[in-house]
């Protein structure tokens, strides 16, 4: 078994687009409108050809009750993001900064043995970048 999709919602596909292939650096995988004006938007790293992030806006399915609160959610920066595993926390850190990024946290060493970053997307979600380092007890 191999994860091959997963997803973010997004307020703004556009942005999101500048923000995950532009400042990010992810690949385009997939950038199609299908019947009804729905986008389907994928970006993935280029270390991964085969996973795919889809940059969806809320919509159908979800409830006009589910859209709402999936909305707030959104707004409020509490749904779940994603991590990326990089070689430089610090230079993705800069470059990220540099480009307008939303700082949430600066480079830190955690207990957890990772060195790591976050920022917030355009549409609030957060992104870190981490980094395995040796644990010294």
């Amino acid at each position: 078994m191999k994860l091959s999709h997963t997803f973010l919602f997004v307020h703004d596909q556009d942005a999101a687009l500048k923000f995950y292939r532009d400042v990010i650096g992810l690949e385009v995988r997939t950038d199609q409108t299908i019947e009804g004006g729905y986008r389907w938007l994928t970006v993935g790293p280029a270390e991964q050809p085969d996973v795919e992030i889809g940059l969806s806006r809320i919509g159908p399915p979800a409830s006009p009750t589910d859209y709402e609160a999936l909305e707030a959610l959104l707004a409020k920066g509490s749904l779940h993001g994603v991590i990326f595993v990089i070689d430089d926390v610090d230079a993705k850190f800069e470059q990220v900064r540099a480009a307008g990024g939303e700082v949430l946290q600066e480079p830190i060493d955690q207990y957890y043995g990772v060195r790591d970053c976050a920022f917030r997307d355009p549409s609030g979600n957060m992104v870190r970048f981490s980094t395995p380092r040796s644990v010294q007890p």
